[in-house]
This record gives C-alpha cells, sequence and structure tokens, in this order.
C-alpha cells in the first residue's frame, strides 16, 4: 500500500511540474526581430514560424536601406568568399540549420569569417524565442 501511494505521489508531482513548464512553450505563430541599427550597410532579420510549440521554419538575413536582400548580393559573394572563406548564402543557412536542430541559440557555434552575424543571429534568436513563449507576434527590435 506504502509502495502504490508513493507512486500516485511522484505521478501527481511529475504531473504539476510538466505542467509548470508549459507556460515556457513557444506558441504558434510567424515571429520577427531585426537589429536595431544598419552595420556596414545591412541590417539583419529573423523570422522564425513556430507550429506545435517548435521551430519548423526560419529565415536569417539582412537588408540594405532599398530592402535589398544581403545573400542575392553575388558582387558582396565574390569580395566576402575569398577573404572570410564564407558568404551570407552560406552562412544565414548554417545558423538558421543550427537553430532549426537545436531549437535553442545556447548552442549555435559562430562561424569563421560571420562572426558578428553569428553574434547577431544568437542575439535576434533569444529575442524571437522569447516573443514566441508569449505569442506577441510583434516585430521585436535587438541592440
Amino acid at each position: 500500500m506504502k509502495k502504490f501511494a508513493l507512486i500516485i505521489f511522484l505521478l501527481l508531482t511529475a504531473l504539476s511540474l510538466s505542467g509548470c513548464s508549459a507556460g515556457s512553450k513557444m506558441k504558434d505563430g510567424f515571429y520577427t526581430a531585426k537589429m536595431s541599427d544598419y552595420s556596414h550597410g545591412w541590417k539583419e532579420y529573423l523570422c522564425i514560424m513556430v507550429k506545435d510549440g517548435t521551430i519548423v521554419y526560419a529565415e536569417f538575413n539582412a537588408k540594405d536601406a532599398s530592402g535589398y536582400i544581403k545573400a542575392w548580393d553575388n558582387a558582396y559573394m565574390r569580395n566576402m568568399a575569398p577573404v572570410s572563406g564564407t558568404y551570407p548564402n552560406e552562412y544565414t543557412r548554417n545558423y538558421v540549420a543550427q537553430l532549426l536542430e537545436s531549437q535553442t541559440p545556447d548552442t549555435i557555434d559562430t562561424i569563421s569569417g560571420a562572426t558578428s552575424s553569428g553574434d547577431n543571429f544568437k542575439k535576434l534568436s533569444e529575442a524571437v524565442i522569447i516573443q514566441a513563449k508569449k505569442g506577441d507576434s510583434n516585430v521585436i527590435i535587438v541592440e
């Protein structure tokens, strides 16, 4: 009888604890964060889509003042790749893949040659995940 009571107690405790973490689950929807300032003419942003509490889609990139996407700039790529060993269309996809796999910015490895963007990606990821947990779809500006 004591074992039965202990099992019931443990089950109830486990259920109550799982209920406590439910508030930290991401809510379904689209969430966007963007940097507050331009860096070298580009402003980075991250948009995620959450479905069933999981990030299922993400877009990380940068736009110039006219709205042109950095990863589409072939001249930028030709200049950056030989010097840095990477380029926007490559590192943006890499950072997104890491986030989709880990579901947390804590495990994102920055890429040599794209460290500044990697640091911004982590900041943006943290911001959109906070928004997703709140269910707040307003665009958040990150310093």
